[in-house]
């Protein structure tokens, strides 16, 4: 998704990312970091080292003091996985003997991925908020911490409610961090959770911008919307949003419903709707306006809408609203301003892209005029393939009329129409004739031949070409902003990468394809997991960029849910060789050198003890 975006808008979406070096030196093996950016050349995608990581420096803020930075007068978070408490150990009156033969390790579990996931679920304050949101009574689990499970597993490893149940959360370590057993979470109660969690998402949405917003100093002038869709596998009977539609999926014969998302500049998640599966992407911008004023007010905010949603009701609709908006618009459009295209006046926006202001026609509206030297060399490429594929098949068609086996008009149409829809983009580069020849039949030897019915012929159309080697990379861009300069314009609208960025991830890597949720309610609740997994994901990709690590999270995860924790048990015995009690101690395993690099520059503690538990003496 992101992709095809950034190629048409000629550029590339580059990401920084963390990779893991060693490197061997006087016989010892160094493990270090650096970060990577990902960009585009003409051969194709490239990658080069921005810088190397060592340990954090004196000099160097840490990502913790870097969010405080933003908590002015605020007080500061209390996750308690970040701050660690201090174990405190019983005083023992005695010394105690240890068997060293009978020391053994056991319960080992995931730790670093939960304790990671659980210290972001405070750190944006949702299990304050679903303290006061959700209902209190006489059950085994409070609720809060049922949807921090579901949420949780959704970020470390998205599966079912099942696989919850029976393999991640046994194997995870949040049910020492959270206090629940795992004979306390099954599927009943998950699910259960998940209706009460859909009753809050208006609530769930405020709260998680006006924190984000704290934590983070963002801005919310410019608003960021595109719509994706996820497929299921079944009729979906109880489900009516479950329709047949346009699939972003390439699975058009499953039923699907449509989701509209909205995030910032910086691409943090702001709200979103869920739609029928055959709603049109034009169709979705009154629900998805009149929503989010409903929730934060009808403030004069900038739209960046793609140009599958662009009409001119829906133009009007956000006129009349007062807002603003920056939209593409269809290839068809550029025809108007065919002379802007041939002039001069353009401005390098960056390397390879070049944009220039048009007013429009009526003087409300302004017009960015953009081309890329990257995306003229691919429709160029593209034009002359369809070029010489139909011209082959125009010429095969023509063999077939003259060798007298293509002699019916109607047919010779028929095939004409289907060559013509096959390559639509040089459809119009030629002018096509069939013309009906007199029937005459021909000796040929002992065989007598049929002569040709049909005669097929072919021109090139001259105006088409001037028109395509004018156009070729470029492209139109439409707002009412008034008193912004084309670079500006350009910069706000590629920012829509973001919105598809965010589909990207939440299909990849959260897992978002309701699989095992057929009824619409569930088919919801399941979204809003899956948004909630998303903050928390966006929330560690800006602690990264403060930290100077980046902003794709995949690899930090991946290096902290290699840390472990375990029960180090102890038997212990008298001086006269008895056995006594057992002395259990859940550990933490200490991080490497590389891992310990990640955790100073993010500016947490990983604890090293959980707790100290003992086991009454063996007889």
């Amino acid at each position: 998704m992101c992709d095809s975006v950034c190629r048409r808008q000629g550029t590339w979406r580059w990401r920084v990312f963390l990779r893991r070096c060693q490197r061997r030196k006087a016989g010892k093996v160094h493990s270090y970091w650096a970060l990577v950016e990902s960009y585009r050349t003409k051969k194709g995608s490239r990658q080069r080292v921005v810088t190397y990581l060592g340990e954090l420096k004196a000099s160097e803020r840490s990502g913790w003091a870097e969010l405080g930075r933003h908590l002015d007068r605020r007080q500061r978070p209390q996750p308690s996985l970040f701050d660690p408490p201090a174990v405190e150990e019983p005083a023992d009156d005695e010394p105690v003997l240890v068997n060293l033969k009978g020391v053994r390790l056991e319960r080992l579990r995931d730790f670093g991925d939960a304790w990671l996931a659980l210290g972001l679920w405070r750190l944006v304050e949702l299990d304050v908020l679903l303290e006061q949101l959700l209902p209190k009574g006489r059950e085994d689990v409070p609720w809060p911490l049922v949807v921090a499970i579901l949420v949780i597993a959704r970020f470390c490893e998205p599966s079912s409610e099942l696989h919850i149940e029976h393999t991640w959360y046994r194997r995870s370590a949040l049910e020492e961090l959270s206090g629940v057993p795992a004979a306390k979470v099954h599927t009943d109660r998950l699910y259960q959770g998940l209706d009460l969690l859909l009753r809050q998402k208006a609530a769930l949405e405020k709260h998680l911008k006006d924190r984000l917003g704290d934590l983070f100093d963002l801005k919310y002038d410019l608003l960021l919307y595109d719509v994706t869709s996820t497929y299921f596998e079944g009729q979906c009977q109880g489900n009516p949003k479950a329709k047949r539609g346009y699939s972003r999926d390439s699975r058009p014969d499953c039923p699907q419903v449509c989701i509209g998302l909205v995030v910032t500049e910086e691409g943090i998640p702001l709200g979103y709707e869920v739609f029928a599966g055959n709603t049109h992407d034009s169709k979705t911008i009154p629900d998805i306006v009149a929503a989010m004023e409903a929730k934060y007010g009808q403030a004069q905010r900038i739209w960046v809408l793609d140009r599958g949603m662009v009409s001119e009701k829906n133009l009007e609709f956000l006129r009349e609203r007062g807002a603003q908006y920056i939209v593409g618009t269809p290839k068809a459009m550029l025809r108007k301003f065919e002379s802007a295209l041939a002039e001069g006046a353009w401005h390098t926006v960056q390397e390879g892209v070049e944009v220039k202001l048009v007013a429009g026609p009526q003087g409300a509206e302004t017009f960015v005029l953009a081309r890329s030297a990257d995306r003229r060399e691919k429709e160029r490429a593209m034009h002359q393939r369809f070029l010489e594929r139909l011209e082959a098949d125009l010429h095969k068609l023509r063999v077939a009329a003259e060798s007298g086996r293509l002699r019916d008009l109607g047919v010779a149409n028929r095939r004409l129409g289907r060559l013509l829809q096959r390559y639509q983009r040089a459809a119009a580069a030629f002018e096509v004739k069939i013309t009906v020849l007199p029937t005459v039949e021909a000796q040929a030897g002992r065989r007598k031949k049929k002569a040709p019915c049909l005669a097929i012929n072919w021109t090139r159309d001259e105006s088409w070409h001037a028109w395509a080697e004018l156009s070729e990379g470029c492209y139109l861009l439409r707002t009412n902003l008034v008193g912004v300069d084309a670079c500006t314009l350009w910069k706000r609208y590629i920012q829509l990468t973001d919105a598809e960025w965010a589909f990207r991830i939440h299909k990849d890597e959260l897992a978002i394809r309701p699989i095992w949720h057929h009824k619409d309610e569930r088919v919801q609740a399941h979204i809003l997991v899956c948004f909630l997994a998303y903050v928390l994901w966006k929330a560690l990709a800006q602690w990264m960029q403060r930290s100077g690590l980046g902003d794709a999270p995949r690899t930090l995860i991946d290096e902290l849910a290699k840390i472990k924790s375990g029960d180090v048990v102890l038997p212990t015995q008298s001086a006269d060789g008895r056995a006594g009690r057992a002395v259990r101690l859940r550990c933490v395993t200490t991080p490497d050198a590389a891992q310990k690099v990640l955790l100073n520059r993010l500016g947490v503690t990983l604890p090293t003890r959980l707790r100290r538990l003992e086991e009454p003496a063996q007889m």
